[in-house]
């Protein structure tokens, strides 16, 4: 059974690599909704640095791939434990090819503050 997920954030950002969201909890991220509101194909990259906001290709994990006008695309983790794993720092970052054509939302589950105790 999976845990109770919620939105970690919602960006529609600008035509250059920029920080979606950093975990200030140890976070999986389990669903990423990525929409083309433009009437046009654009492409996005999304990328996940564990240990900064190094955005390239060394941290994609979805590079300048393509998306047709008007289109949702969705990723999501089949199994608990199959989605990113985030470690407290940790931070997903995100680029279209065009400004403001594409909002990211990503979902997930954060570790339970009561069990840091």
């Amino acid at each position: 059974m999976f845990a109770k997920g919620s939105q970690l954030a919602q960006v529609r950002p600008s035509a250059s690599a920029s920080t979606a969201f950093t975990s200030t909890l140890r976070t999986e991220v389990t669903r990423i909704v990525v929409c083309n509101t433009t009437g046009g194909a654009v492409t996005y990259s999304i990328y996940h640095d564990d240990d900064g906001t190094t955005y390239d290709q060394s941290t994609s994990r979805s590079y300048e791939t393509s998306i047709a006008a008007n289109t949702t695309v969705t990723y999501v983790a089949d199994a608990a434990g199959a989605g990113f794993a985030m470690q407290r720092g940790a931070s997903i970052g995100v680029k279209p090819s065009a400004d403001l054509a594409i909002t990211f939302t990503f979902y997930g589950v954060t570790e339970d503050v009561a069990d840091r105790r």
